[in-house]
Parts: structure tokens; sequence; C-alpha cells
């Protein structure tokens, strides 16, 4: 009993040391808390972010969040604001469960890469070698009586699932009536009964928005991606992760689907009001509700944006990242596919704002003072459909994990002084 008692807590304070012998399994690795000076944060500079983040709830701008802040691989700041349910008046905790959406998306490019370092397909790889469906594409270019449907001027790559430049949107398209009727439209698939290697087989056969390599088209990329982990891994993706990710992790509380006994921990989700307030999103919902990830037919695994997590988990993983590949004795990736998977890979193609490029599953800043925010040139993340975001730092030995359960989000300037509170805080 006594290693299972070093599993992670940090919701109530508890501090082991980073262990360091090889022979403790992955998920005893404690991350310790410790004070903020002992790795180049002030705590009074940190009283500022929890400051702004409580007025947020007070002026009923969010329902609550949780802020985990990651210093030379050290746990320098979490804390959780407001409330998980309002209505009941739940407290949020640090062990809240959140929907994560395309938070996923980090996860399962991990996935596909781990699959390419055992040899068992290579990101330059055409999908169709390994879902026969895509040998052959088309395209919807648009013309004058709406749309004209053309073959794809290459077969579509894994890496340009990773990057989405594979043409692949949300089914929003100039073939948007073709989308709808297969069924196939928004990020959301948790309500879908029926496996996603069923679904992502007809999506092969839509028109896309854009030949392969051209532009930066968001959309279900990985999904698909996570329809090949099945074929290739000859696993469902729920148990891929599990075995390969979520438990040499130590990410006990990250699921698709969430088990009975930890629904009393899941975040409800809300949406801001035209000019002002807060109202529940409706259940179950589609894309913008509670969603099926009690309830639902538990058959869907969406790569794309179906996980839920807490913020701890979610750390462990990103620090693995900054780790180059490894957390405590658990190694997930080496260093040269985590150094390929967080540079720039879509070069002049254009895409969400100055100086940021994007990498194999994260964006990554390239151009410090073009993007005008703070950071630093190297840092990689991403965020998901319920207004949660994330970044890694590897310049300032940084992670940032921030989840609220908010959609859509009208007016809410928290991502931003969010970013300014934390870097204000550094002072080593």
């Amino acid at each position: 009993m006594g290693s299972m008692k070093m599993l992670i807590d940090w919701n109530r304070g508890a501090a082991i040391a980073l262990a360091l012998a090889v022979t403790l399994p992955a998920w005893a690795v404690e991350l310790k808390r410790v004070a903020p000076e002992t790795v180049g944060m002030s705590s009074a500079r940190l009283d500022r972010l929890g400051k702004a983040f409580q007025t947020y709830v007070e002026d009923e701008a969010l329902p609550g969040s949780t802020i985990l802040i990651l210093r030379q691989g050290k746990v320098a700041y979490f804390e959780s604001f407001g409330f998980r349910d309002i209505e009941g008046k739940s407290p949020l905790g640090t062990d809240s469960i959140f929907r994560i959406a395309s938070q996923s998306k980090a996860v399962v490019s991990v996935g596909v890469m781990i699959l390419q370092e055992e040899g068992r397909l290579l990101i330059n790889d055409p999908v169709g070698k390994y879902l026969p469906e895509f040998e052959e594409t088309t395209v919807a270019e648009p013309s004058e009586d709406g749309y004209e449907v053309v073959p794809s001027k290459r077969p579509i790559t894994i890496r340009d699932l990773l990057t989405h430049t594979a043409g692949i949107g949300y089914g929003g398209g100039p073939a948007k009536e073709a989308w709808e009727r297969a069924g196939i439209t928004g990020w959301y698939f948790a309500d879908r009964d029926e496996g996603i290697r069923e679904t992502i087989s007809r999506l092969a056969s839509l028109p896309f928005d854009a030949h392969p390599g051209e532009r930066y088209v968001y959309g279900y990329n990985t999904d698909i991606l996570g329809a090949l982990i099945e074929v290739v891994s000859g696993k469902s993706l729920d148990q891929f992760l599990a075995d390969r990710i979520f438990q040499p992790l130590g990410m006990k509380d990250t699921h698709f689907y969430l088990p009975r006994e930890k629904v009393d921990r899941l975040a409800t989700v809300y949406s801001s009001r035209e000019g002002g307030g807060l109202e529940r999103a409706p259940n179950p919902g589609h894309m913008i509700g509670q969603g099926a990830y009690v309830t639902g037919p538990r058959k869907s695994f969406s790569g794309g944006a179906g996980l839920l997590s807490t913020a701890s988990d979610y750390g462990r993983f990103l620090q693995m990242m900054l780790n180059d590949g490894r957390l405590g004795t658990a190694r997930i990736l080496s260093p040269a596919s985590v150094s390929l998977m967080t540079v720039d890979h879509i070069g002049e193609i254009e895409f969400g704002g100055s100086g940021v490029g994007f990498g194999l599953g994260f964006s990554v800043l390239k151009d410090l003072g073009a993007r005008g925010t703070p950071g630093a040139v190297g840092e990689y993340g991403w965020g998901g459909a319920y207004h949660s975001t994330y970044w890694v730092d590897p310049q300032n030995d940084l992670v940032v994990v921030y989840f609220t359960q908010l959609i859509p989000a009208i007016g809410v300037d928290d991502h931003g002084k969010l970013r300014t509170l934390v870097y204000q805080a550094l002072i080593d």
C-alpha cells in the first residue's frame, strides 16, 4: 500500500520529491509542489493571477477554472476557482474532470509517433496504405455553379493529417450539403452509435475542402489518425492510448467516456450569454452541451476531440513532452520524435496568426514579436472547444494547463490575461 499512496494528490497539496530511483514505476513519480520562489517564480505576483481569475467568477464571466503551472518539473501553482456546478453550489476542485475536446489531438499525435518509432508506419506514408478508402480521394473546387468534384492532386499522407494540411475540414466547406447528408459535421462524436472506423470510412468518400499540402484546413484529421492507430496497432483507440500513454504516465483520470464512479467530479458546461452572464448548456446537447460522455453509447473514440481529463493528468503528459519524451521511468518517445513534433512543418502555408506555425499536433511559436504576446520562441501548445488551453515553453522550462468549461465563450479575455500573468510572475 505504501507505493499506492504516492499517487498524485495535488488537490490536497501532497508533495513527494520527483522520483529519481529507476525502480519506481512511472505512476509513482510525483511532481513536487514547492514554494514558487524555489523555481524562479514570485508568490506575490502569482497572487495577481488568483485575484484575476476569482474576479471572472464573481463577474459571472466564467463558471470556474483550474490553473496548473509546472516550472523546472515542479508544481509552482495549482489552484481552482469558482464552481464545478453553479446551481448545485459545488466548488471546482483541482481533481475535477473536464471535457478537453481538441486537446485530445496532441495525445493521438503522440500515439502515431509511437507507432513510427516501432517501425510500424512512417509519417510520410500515404494514409491509403493503412486505410484503403483513402487511396483515391476527391476535392470540391468552387465553381460558378457551386463546386466541381475533382480527384485530389496527390495522395494524403499521415504527415498531412498531423499538420492539418490534408484539406479535410469539419464539414463546412464547399460541399457542406454532402457532408450534412452523410451525418458528418462538427467535432463532436460522443453520441455516435458506431465505431470511429465506420465513421471515417464514410468520410473518405466525401469531397474535401482543398488538395493535400496546399492549405491549412482544421478538421477531422486527428479523428482519421485515431482510426489509423486502430488498424495499425490492432487495438481500439481507447485501449491503445491507455496501454501506451495513460497507464505509463499515471494519467488515471483520462478517458473517452467517464467511469460511473467519477461522475460527481465532472465539471458542468456553461455558455456565455449575449450581454453578459452565464447559462447552463443544454443536456445532452450536440457540440454545445453537456455531451454524451456519461450516458452515451460509448462506441466512438474521437481522437480529434473526445477525451476527458484533469489538469494534473494533462500536466503529466505535457511534462513528458518537455522532458524529451520521458516522465520518471516511463519513456514514451525519443527526444528525436519530440523535436520533430515541436518544430514548424507548414512553412509558407498560411496559419492562424503572425509568427506562429504548426508542427505535428501542436502550434509552434516562430517569432515572438510578430505574435505580440508573452512567451518564447519554440513554445508549443493548443486548446479545446470548451475554452481550455495549454502551452509548453522549453526556453523557460515551463508548462501551463488551463481548464474551464465554457462554450461559446463571448467577450472573455481570460486567455490573454492568463499568459500575461504567468509570465509576469517569472523572476528568474
